[in-house]
């Protein structure tokens, strides 16, 4: 809680306060749009059905509901599939098994092991500054709104969602002096050893650079230097997908 004051504290204090003014006078509800498309996986699904609809519905992440526990457990990303096709090509030999007949509940207990931790999701009600808080606290990318009284889940908030909402009123807000800054300026943005790829690098090189180096994206660039393209985590699933 002391953590929360001192990061609370912290925003009012510099010119990034009236952004933190705005996060704490909305909901989370409020971000939560009328129609929605949400995906629940429960964890008896099989990992390979479950890849094709988060594929199928266009959406990166899902919750996962467990009927023994009456509750939701955790969430399935395409980060989790980024890591189990990186499993499969280092064992070629329980490839076909794995993807066929492997559930999401044992896939979670024998690649987790030990590291299972609570789901983090928060309520409708709770204020948009505690969901910035919980992703950045918890250092995760999806934040679950899940209704305290009913148990459903609602939505998933991401850095990108909650910024988009606050683009919708900045017209309207005062303008903090380093919103006139560069980003280079601000020392935002990775400027030494970055990561990247070239027009003709093999996947699984693409595929073990997103699990070590643990990011969502590299760019694509060509022999003078020139940055070409964008190759997500998500292109990679969508390939899989057409090959599978």
């Amino acid at each position: 809680m002391l953590e929360k004051l001192e990061f609370q504290e912290e925003a009012e204090d510099s010119e990034s306060g009236v952004y933190m003014r705005f996060m704490r006078s909305h909901k989370c509800y409020d971000i939560v749009p009328t129609s929605s498309k949400l995906v629940v996986f429960d964890t008896t699904l099989q990992v390979k059905k479950a890849f094709f609809a988060l594929v199928a519905n266009g959406v990166r992440a899902a919750p996962l509901w467990e009927s023994k526990k009456q509750s939701f457990v955790g969430m399935l990303t395409i980060t989790d599939f980024i890591n189990i096709l990186h499993r499969y090509y280092k064992s070629p030999m329980v490839q076909i098994y794995e993807l066929e007949e492997h559930k999401i509940e044992t896939w979670r207990e024998l690649y987790l092991q030990e590291t299972f931790k609570p789901l983090v999701n928060i309520s409708p009600d709770a204020s948009l500054f505690d969901a910035v808080y919980s992703l950045i606290k918890n250092k995760i990318h999806r934040l679950p709104v899940i209704d305290p009284i009913s148990g459903n889940a609602l939505y998933i908030l991401t850095h990108k969602r909650i910024l988009k909402f606050l683009q919708l009123f900045m017209s309207d807000m005062p303008k903090p002096a380093f919103m006139k800054q560069n980003l280079d300026e601000l020392g935002i943005g990775t400027y030494h050893n970055i990561a990247f790829i070239h027009p003709d690098t093999p996947i699984i090189k693409a595929l073990n650079i997103f699990v070590e180096r643990r990011i969502s994206a590299l760019p694509v660039v060509d022999e003078s230097g020139k940055v070409v393209d964008i190759y997500s985590k998500f292109d990679v699933i969508n390939l899989a997908a057409e090959k599978t």
